[in-house]
């Protein structure tokens, strides 16, 4: 993924930091894996006769030699990142993708001796630096055009030859990233994200349920986040903007963004859509709100898609309002994974051309994202059982979207689908452990072997051996879960379990009865996710003087709760941010 920086106009300072500690990501190993005169340029990190200055004397000297006007910032600089699944790429293979890079963008063309200088930097397992100067060493000024474009394209063809994943080329239904300057800001200001994708989150999340524009506009700013909307001269409301409560520019004005900026489906226009065919809300008992949300998304699953192109569009696009408004009212432990399940799921949502938001899939799904949210007040019930088929009937959905886009060769949004498919049956069994736990009655503590199993003796905590646990708990899983990868990962939720004084044998048998697993590609990742649930919702009924499970690694926050309601916007809601704000109080 070639991401081209801004211009500059100090080549040693930025050599000085590629090589350096770095700011936001530690630099590990910074050294050079080409060059424009390989191999007759040495790399400052491993040759005593090299330094940073010299080689960025060499880099600027074309620049001061040049015929015509010197430009004002001759400094070129692009990132070229692989994906975080993608498999780590050698050094050969980096300096590979640099020259290509350079050559396509015309900035160095194979074969020509005369073209610019450059260098590429390698200083973290996933991605390199180019570096180069806009000056020829002919004399001549360095002239691009559609440099970016063609590096994309170059970009394709190595994500094929070297097995990476596969993005595709611009369909114009991608939100725009946070830019360098965004991300260094949060840092600064102490914020988890990016003001950009907090704005994104709060605004997706009204739209996903709002029924005129009055309600879309009271959603947003009941968020905690300011909104200012564009006026045309006949007094109709024909856009809006959005800005997060201290976010400044140099000039101290507030930083607003527009919502076709955040994302494509957020324009206006695109928004109301939303609510042009009305939708008519069963009234259905806060006890049965999962299971009727379930039935609708369920049949919906089976119509998705049905009515041609435009009206699957549509269908889909619904599919991850509710999945948004799924996240908002899920139980607290699996939160986080239902945000990551909906942001994943955003671009799968959106897909080239128009959409037709009347169909029945659509109706069925618009129906269950206005129920989950006029009755949310039921999660406080804490019905896990109801909640995980719901889950369920999501996943479901999810795969009937997957197989939607890959009939119409929408392959980036198939893989969104695939990828937030995955959170989501991460939850589910999430959810199927936390179950199982709250259905749980420890056995007497006992010696007796059971029937035709072998003789279980007291032991230690922490010093059972975990592979037995798994053969007397599971032992037709046994041998599969052994060799699995995941298996490390088991053994630690094992363990975990047995410090809290509870049988491993008898938890892990109930969290595996929960649910089958023939269908899981891993069963041993599947039972740690369960095993995670179970963990976190015994922490959650301990008594107050007990300690606690720590959260684990695989995400969540540990804690139980209800969750905060989100049918009628409220005026006393925290801005978004302000938790992580760090700094004393500003007066008045």
């Amino acid at each position: 993924m070639p991401k081209r920086a801004r211009d500059g106009t100090d080549t040693w300072g930025l050599l000085d930091y590629l090589y350096g500690p770095g700011k936001r990501d530690e630099h590990v190993d910074a050294h050079m894996v080409a060059s424009w005169g390989d191999p007759y340029v040495e790399d400052p990190a491993r040759s005593t006769e090299m330094t940073i200055a010299d080689l960025a004397l060499m880099l600027d000297a074309p620049v001061h030699a040049l015929l015509g006007k010197r430009p004002a910032k001759h400094v070129y600089h692009v990132a070229v990142r692989n994906a975080p699944e993608d498999r780590l790429l050698s050094d050969a293979e980096w300096a590979r993708v640099a020259r290509e890079m350079m050559h396509v963008a015309g900035v160095s063309p194979h074969g020509d001796d005369e073209a610019c200088r450059w260098v590429a930097i390698r200083h973290a397992d996933d991605h390199i630096h180019i570096v180069a100067t806009a000056a020829r060493q002919d004399g001549r000024n360095m002239w691009l055009r559609q440099d970016i474009a063609k590096m994309q394209q170059a970009a394709r063809q190595f994500e094929v030859e070297f097995g990476l994943r596969q993005l595709t080329h611009r369909d114009k239904t991608a939100s725009e990233w946070p830019k360098t300057g965004e991300e260094e800001k949060a840092v600064r200001r102490g914020l988890a994200e990016p003001a950009r994708l907090t704005l994104l989150r709060a605004v997706r999340e009204a739209a996903a349920v709002a029924v005129s524009d009055a309600d879309f506009f009271a959603r947003v700013t009941a968020s905690g986040i300011r909104v200012k909307q564009r006026v045309a001269p006949d007094g109709n409301v024909t856009g809006y903007s959005v800005a997060l409560p201290g976010d400044r520019n140099a000039e101290q004005a507030a930083v607003w963004f527009p919502g076709t900026k955040l994302a494509p489906d957020l324009s206006l226009p695109r928004v109301r859509e939303r609510w042009q065919t009305p939708t008519v809300v069963p009234t259905v008992a806060a006890a049965e709100m999962w299971q009727e949300a379930e039935r609708r998304v369920r049949a919906a699953a089976d119509q998705l898609g049905a009515g041609g192109l435009s009206q699957g569009a549509g269908d889909v696009s619904a599919l991850g309002d509710l999945i948004v408004i799924a996240a908002v009212v899920s139980p607290r432990m699996v939160r986080e994974r239902m945000r990551e399940a909906a942001r994943e799921f955003e671009r799968a949502s959106r897909v080239p051309g128009d959409r037709i938001l009347e169909g029945q899939a659509r109706t069925l799904y618009r129906e269950s994202s206005q129920l989950l949210s006029q009755s949310a007040a039921a999660l406080g019930r804490n019905d896990t059982a109801a909640g995980l088929g719901f889950l369920l009937a999501l996943v479901k959905a999810i795969e009937a979207s997957q197989r939607w886009h890959q009939a119409q060769d929408h392959r980036v949004q198939a893989q969104a689908s695939g990828r937030a498919g995955r959170m989501l049956r991460e939850a589910v069994e999430v959810t199927a452990g936390a179950a199982a736990a709250r259905e749980y009655r420890p056995r007497p503590k006992r010696s007796a072997a059971r029937p035709g199993g072998p003789r279980r003796t007291p032991v230690a905590s922490g010093e059972r051996p975990m592979a037995g646990v798994l053969q007397q708990a599971l032992p037709e899983h046994a041998t599969a879960v052994l060799a699995d990868p995941a298996w490390p990962a088991l053994r630690k939720r094992l363990v975990a379990v047995e410090k809290t004084g509870e049988d491993p044998v008898d938890v892990l048998a109930a969290v595996a009865a929960r649910r089958e697993m023939t269908s899981a590609d891993s069963v041993a990742e599947v039972l740690t996710w369960r095993l995670d649930g179970w963990q976190r919702q015994r922490g959650s009924t301990a008594p107050a003087s007990g300690k606690n499970p720590s959260p684990t690694s695989t995400g969540g926050t540990g804690r139980a709760g209800t969750a905060r309601k989100t049918g009628a916007p409220g005026p006393t809601r925290r801005p978004p941010g302000d938790e992580q704000r760090k700094g004393p109080k500003r007066a008045r």
